[in-house]
């Protein structure tokens, strides 16, 4: 079994599509929901702009990483905070990523809302898996709550 945490690297047009997405939303059309967030590197100092699908839960918005332990919940992790955007409206938020064990109704209700794109990334896991399945494999996908400021 690998020590390395689980990470599930984009195929090419995974890559391409995600740069239509991100350019879409930089330019003012959302796709279900998706948006362009932005967060600090924490090698780099420069912004690194990925495209995302914030999830709303009982009043909280949460930014799940379906592909795992990527560079964007690296660079989260150290910077604390980020932008979402979709065209000229920018956000700035904060986050804190969740603990596992308060991970599985956000999980559950992402992959209600989004498994149709990110089902392959979680391993024969969906939003119709046991509670226990889904726990199982929370520890692979980072969990963040954000806070919108202003």
């Amino acid at each position: 079994m690998s020590s390395s945490p689980y990470y599930l690297k984009g195929s090419s047009l995974n890559v391409r599509l995600n740069s239509v997405i991100g350019w879409l939303a930089r330019h003012g059309l959302s796709l279900a929901g998706s948006a362009e967030m932005s967060v600090k590197g924490r090698k780099s100092g420069r912004m690194q702009r990925i495209p995302v699908n914030p999830h709303s839960y009982e009043g909280g918005q949460y930014l799940v990483s379906a592909r795992g332990h990527s560079q964007w919940v690296r660079n989260m992790r150290a910077a604390g905070g980020g932008e979402l955007r979709v065209g000229r409206k920018v956000r700035a938020f904060t986050a804190v990523e969740l603990p596992d064990a308060e991970k599985l109704p956000i999980l559950r209700t992402y992959l209600e809302k989004w498994g149709w794109e990110v089902n392959q990334y979680f391993q024969g896991v969906s939003a119709k898996s046991t509670d226990e399945e889904i726990v199982a494999a929370a520890p692979d996908h980072p969990v963040f709550r954000i806070t919108v400021e202003g």
